[in-house]
């Protein structure tokens, strides 16, 4: 039972003796003496029939015979009706905080949304095997898994596909999301394709991304997002994870020495003439370190944490002035953290405004008494998702042709959101920072 809600979770903690057993056992039955002459001569029958040649004739019988195939696997999962049990999926390993903050978002969602008729049934794992033994031991056609968060442990659910069965992961690798199995999260290209598609045809987009796993994906999708995009790309420059080589990255992106010395230049022709427009225009540009012909009008900053923090101010600080130059970021500024930074005022990024989910941040709050993590409206929606398919009485087979329409969009925290190549996506808003606040601007 619920200690905040008048509601009950099932919970199934499973014990390291179960699985010992269950190895022992396993281990007894692989040492058992098998006869293979049999089956042998049974696979070297099946290899003759498969080598046999197709004539055109029998290949119109094979296509046939596969799209029959098809129609009857279709038929077969709009007759399955779905489990009324779901099975959540936690890593011993996963994050404390966040695997609490999950277990008490879906509660929330359940209490919220006053869902009946379905069970949680919460399981714990520690290891890859374990986690396939929990599978497993809850196959059954129509079942739906909620989990896992991590994607070392999300790779190997499509083994699991054809058991008919569902799989709604947390993970964020892009490449998973397939046959069976629905990523939630906040993917980046979904972002970045909102936040170009804003831009007019006057934008010169330069970028500037760190060297590790989220630059790179930054910087692979960057090209084929441009071109759905009025802007152009114009420049980019990388730097190292730990931040060493930044302020070279920085200079290089700015062409900081050559704006430098193009300055200098001007205050030197300036120097030798002594009328008093020249005069006054020498005084103007002892102000400036370099010149403001900058070869963008925006530059997309595609850190996060505290490296943001850090390459940010040093953006104005070589003369990228953010008065002249939009600064644009990911999704992944929009946190409180970024908003009062001086350099990042006025950056615009794809979000959702706050005031969507304050109620549910403030209902949070006021019920567990602790902070509501910017990655909680994740199992939030989910739980809304599922309502509203186990409301309908769907069948396994009107889900999947649910989620597999990009047309059918659904109302969560995060905005509307729907499915595209087994991926969640959102119509996102382009919002603008300012004095400790974001507003949407479009």
């Amino acid at each position: 039972m619920s200690s905040k809600l008048p509601i009950g979770v099932a919970t199934i903690v499973r014990p390291l003796i179960i699985l010992f057993i269950s190895y022992i056992f396993i281990f007894i039955i692989s040492c058992t003496p098998t006869n293979l002459s049999k089956q042998f001569e049974k696979k070297t029958q099946e290899n003759v029939v498969s080598k046999k040649s197709i004539t055109p004739k029998s290949k119109n019988k094979v296509l046939e015979k596969k799209e029959d195939h098809k129609n009857k696997h279709d038929d077969t999962l709009r007759n399955i009706v779905l489990d009324k049990t779901l099975i959540v999926l936690f890593a011993e390993d996963d994050d404390t905080k966040t695997t609490k903050q999950f277990l008490n978002t879906f509660e929330l969602g359940i209490h919220n949304l006053e869902v009946k008729n379905i069970n949680l049934q919460i399981e714990f794992f520690e290891t890859e095997e374990d986690l396939k033994n929990i599978i497993e031991s809850n196959l059954s056609n129509g079942r739906i898994f909620l989990g896992p968060i991590q994607t070392k442990y999300t790779k190997i659910l499509n083994n699991y596909c054809d058991y008919k069965v569902m799989f709604f992961s947390f993970s964020s690798k892009s490449s998973l999301a397939k046959d069976c199995i629905y990523l939630l999260n906040f993917f980046p290209k979904n972002e970045l394709s909102q936040l170009m598609r804003y831009l007019n045809e006057d934008a010169k987009v330069a970028l500037l991304y760190p060297e590790n796993e989220y630059g790179y994906l930054i910087n692979s999708f960057i090209d084929d997002i441009i071109f759905e995009s009025s802007a152009i790309l114009v420049n980019r420059s990388s730097y190292k994870d730990d931040l060493s080589n930044v302020r070279e990255s920085i200079k290089e992106l700015g062409k900081y020495e050559l704006r430098k010395y193009e300055l200098n230049r001007q205050k030197q022709i300036l120097s030798s003439k002594k009328d008093e427009k020249s005069k006054k225009r020498l005084k103007k540009l002892e102000k400036f370190k370099t010149t403001s012909d900058y070869d963008f009008t925006h530059v997309l900053i595609a850190d996060y944490g505290l490296n943001l923090l850090q390459v940010a101010p040093l953006l104005p600080y070589y003369d990228i002035d953010p008065n002249i130059v939009q600064f644009m970021g990911t999704g992944v500024i929009d946190d409180k953290t970024f908003f009062y930074e001086p350099s990042l005022q006025g950056a615009i990024f794809p979000g959702i405004p706050e005031t969507r989910r304050i109620k549910i941040i403030n209902n949070y709050i006021e019920i567990y008494e602790d902070e509501f993590l910017r990655i909680s409206t994740l199992p939030y929606d989910l739980i809304g998702l599922i309502n509203f398919i186990y409301t309908k009485e769907y069948k396994l087979g009107d889900v999947i042709k649910l989620l597999n329409n990009p047309n059918k969009k659904f109302d969560g925290i995060d905005g509307n959101f729907y499915f595209k190549d087994n991926m969640i996506e959102r119509d996102l808003n382009i919002l603008k920072i300012n004095n400790g606040n974001s507003f949407v601007i479009n």
